[in-house]
């Protein structure tokens, strides 16, 4: 044994060393052993809340008026084409155009809580019963809009003033004044505020259907509350949608920063013209990471024009609840390739059920255009006229019918019945 131990003493210190080290490279690649390391959390889409801040003093709650006399049209001022040339050193000028027309929101709301925290366990409110003292508190956010006519219209989104009991607006040029509701449509996140000042500075809404991928963009708006800002990017994207943020969604996207405080306000391109109004960004983190998204100038203008004069935005409705086809699904309905939607429910006394329509059938077309896209096909039938007549394409039992119905009118969410 002890000849054996002074044969072996010379690779000691080699096998230690060699054990060291593999201990070491393990622990540094752990691919290497088969383990994953921890992933990064996934990222996530949201829509820009509004900065929080301090309480407010109690104010009487605003809602929309109730007028019984059509609103007249808005009149937008439209910006001349976009002339692409060689790009400034500054966008000075177009800042100067935009900005002014950007404001400022101060949405508030009340919210009661208990008077102490043990009034809110069962066991003590069994003594006092419904009559429980509370407080009430002030609750303030900030976001941003975008004075789109002179007549004092302006722009937001919905969720910057949704629930709101006082809406204040702030001009860049120290002017403040308390903000009316026209209307709100959470489809696609719009809402239309009214201010009463003399001498507004408008906005001029450029055709967003001309927006290319690589034009300069800039954001402005009221990032954390901290006063107007302006960032730069260019346009990354167009037509974005299938992000499950509202059910009509065909965003601009844009890696000009946007921010908690940006929502409501303006994206315009290199001559100030409005492209669109900031809404969402996707983010790892909840700040900005370069992706961003903003509501087309064309859609909103139409959602303004709709909520001022109608008091609310008129979509089409068929009356299905529909699923998207895959290739299993396809097959089992005996198509070749997976096109159109499959009709998952019917609403009853709806469009489609007075027109025969049935769980099971599948969408090919409607009005001789064919289903690519679900949303898209969405976005189509909405704007429909209700009481229009509309041809549809549908496969029931693998023969090919062709059947017409009389498109109604989509509901708001809070007025529509479960379906």
């Amino acid at each position: 044994m002890l000849r054996l131990m002074r044969t072996l003493t010379p690779y000691l210190l080699p096998i230690t060393i060699g054990v060291l080290l593999a201990v070491v490279l393990l622990n540094a690649f752990p691919q290497l052993t088969g383990r994953q390391a921890d992933p990064a959390p996934p990222p996530r889409l949201s829509l820009e809340a509004p900065s929080a801040q301090a309480p407010l003093s109690v104010s009487p709650r605003v809602e929309a008026p109730q007028e019984t006399e059509p609103r007249p049209a808005p009149e937008l001022i439209q910006a001349a084409p976009l002339s692409r040339q060689q790009g400034p050193v500054s966008y000075a000028e177009a800042v100067e155009r935009a900005a002014p027309a950007v404001v400022n929101i101060y949405s508030s709301r009340v919210v009661e809580h208990d008077q102490h925290p043990l009034m809110s366990d069962p066991f003590f409110r069994q003594f006092f019963g419904d009559d429980v003292p509370a407080r009430q508190r002030m609750l303030s956010s900030l976001g941003s809009g975008v004075i789109v006519s002179g007549d004092g219209y302006v722009l937001t989104n919905h969720h910057v003033i949704g629930g709101a009991d006082q809406i204040q607006v702030a001009l860049r040029d120290g002017r403040e004044t308390l903000a009316e509701v026209i209307g709100t449509d959470p489809e696609s996140d719009l809402a239309v505020l009214r201010i009463d000042l003399e001498s507004l500075p408008v906005i001029e809404l450029a055709d967003s259907t001309q927006v290319a991928i690589g034009d300069v963009s800039l954001a402005i708006g009221n990032p954390f509350g901290v006063g107007q800002t302006v960032t730069m990017g260019i346009i990354s994207a167009t037509g974005r949608s299938h992000l499950g943020l509202n059910a009509y969604e065909d965003f601009i996207q844009t890696d000009a920063a946007i921010n908690p405080g940006n929502s409501g306000g303006a994206l315009v391109n290199a001559e100030g013209a409005l492209v669109g109004i900031n809404t969402a960004i996707f983010s790892r983190s909840g700040g900005s990471q370069g992706i961003g998204f903003a509501i087309p100038a064309n859609l909103a203008a139409n959602i303004l024009e709709e909520l001022v004069t109608q008091g609310r935005v008129i979509r089409g409705w068929l009356g299905v609840e529909a699923q998207e086809l895959n290739p299993e699904l396809a097959a089992s309905f005996g198509l070749q390739a997976p096109r159109g939607v499959v009709i998952a429910g019917v609403v009853p006394g709806g469009p489609a059920d007075q027109a025969g329509l049935q769980p099971g059938d599948v969408l090919l077309a409607i009005d001789n255009r064919p289903i690519l896209d679900a949303r898209v096909t969405m976005a189509d039938i909405a704007a429909v006229a209700p009481g229009e007549s509309l041809p549809l394409t549908v496969v029931r039992g693998g023969e090919t019918l062709q059947v017409t119905l009389e498109v109604g009118e989509r509901h708001p969410p809070e007025l529509r019945s479960p379906e």
